[in-house]
């Protein structure tokens, strides 16, 4: 965009902001569906390829953290607040 708000023929750059993404995933032998924002849906695919696991398992993993919580969230919640730890972990160490 230029100055007087015309188009100057730039691409505009994609959103950061997207609409939750519903999956169907199984836990411990039990349907359940949860919607996430596709980033996150691309950094537990990132972080299950790192540890060798299937995405269900590392929900799974979470969901075992999350209930022994004192007042556990929902699991999208859960499954949030534990990428962007694990991604404050990376930052602090670095």
């Amino acid at each position: 965009m230029t100055a007087n708000g015309d188009s100057d023929g730039a691409v505009p750059p994609a959103s950061p902001f997207a609409a939750p993404v519903k999956r169907s995933i199984t836990i411990a032998g039990h349907q359940t569906a949860i919607s996430l924002e596709p980033v996150f849906w691309d950094a537990l695919r990132a972080r299950a390829a790192l540890e060798g696991l299937p995405i269900n398992a590392l929900i799974a993993r979470i969901d075992v953290a999350r209930l022994a919580a004192v007042d556990p969230p929902n699991l999208a919640s859960a499954v949030r607040c534990w990428l962007f730890d694990l991604k404050e972990d990376k930052n602090s160490s670095q």
